[in-house]
């Protein structure tokens, strides 16, 4: 049983290997860091006094998910995980696998696993670009020197953490969508619609019951909501809660839907 598993992870991450989507995560984890080192040469002077504030590190981390949080990350996570789910239809290949010796249990968690999988090789490259971007200004010029603090590992290590959780709701709902219908150009729509709408959820009392806002909220540093007078809670539960009831949902509707292909 796990040694189908691994076959069948392994089988689904080389169908992904130089398509758009690994592209994308390519792409998108170094798109940011390089912004911001474009943005350091323009402005070399004012940027070059922030490196010896004694706070460089945590400062430059929170500007640079500024530009992902709101709109960059949620964004690819949707187009990600709409593009490997379609990978089936586009080659019209899912009765081919529909034909193989394995349970659609298998199938559908394994895939789900590799968007997963992806996701976090697209914060890896993130990280790795802005740490990068970081102190490449500081080999290039003698005037600028090495941030003063000790790099803050684990605090990063936090805070990725909860920007990745609060992604993992969008990514069940565009599997199951993405799963649901040929078109790819349904399965964005939709994401871009929810997302759009978040925008304007964001700014709602009950907003935080809106699955698609957790990026944003927790960017604004709203982790924590009121549910009522005596209950507070934390969004990366309910964004682990909308994550379990969406994978649910589209694992039924998977397994139930009478045309695979």
């Amino acid at each position: 049983m796990i040694l189908s598993i691994v076959h069948s992870f392994q089988s689904e991450w080389l169908k992904i290997k130089r398509s758009a989507a690994s592209w994308l995560v390519i792409i998108g984890g170094g798109f940011i860091p390089l912004i911001m080192l474009v943005a350091f040469f323009a402005n070399r002077e004012k940027a070059g006094q922030a490196y010896s504030s004694g706070k460089y590190w945590l400062s430059y981390h929170q500007q640079s998910w500024q530009f992902m949080a709101m709109f960059l990350l949620p964004m690819g996570v949707i187009l990600a995980t709409s593009l490997i789910t379609q990978l089936e239809y586009k080659n019209n290949a899912w009765k081919q696998l529909h034909t193989t010796p394995q349970r659609l249990s298998t199938i559908f968690f394994t895939k789900l696993a590799v968007i997963i999988t992806m996701m976090l090789q697209f914060f890896l490259f993130f990280n790795i670009g802005i740490y990068l971007s970081a102190i490449i200004p500081c080999l290039l010029f003698a005037d600028v020197p090495f941030p003063k603090e000790p790099f803050p590992f684990i605090q990063i290590l936090e805070y990725n953490a909860g920007f990745f959780v609060d992604c993992l709701p969008i990514i069940a709902l565009q599997y199951l969508v993405s799963l649901q219908f040929k078109n790819f150009l349904v399965s964005v729509g939709v994401g871009l619609a929810l997302l759009l709408a978040s925008m304007f959820a964001v700014q709602w009392e009950y907003g935080y019951t809106f699955p698609y806002t957790y990026c944003i909220l927790n960017f604004l540093g709203k982790e924590i909501v009121t549910v009522n007078d005596a209950i507070q809670t934390n969004i990366h539960l309910f964004a682990g809660i909308y994550f379990a009831v969406f994978t649910v949902a589209g694992y039924i509707l998977y397994i139930t839907k009478k045309e695979k292909g």
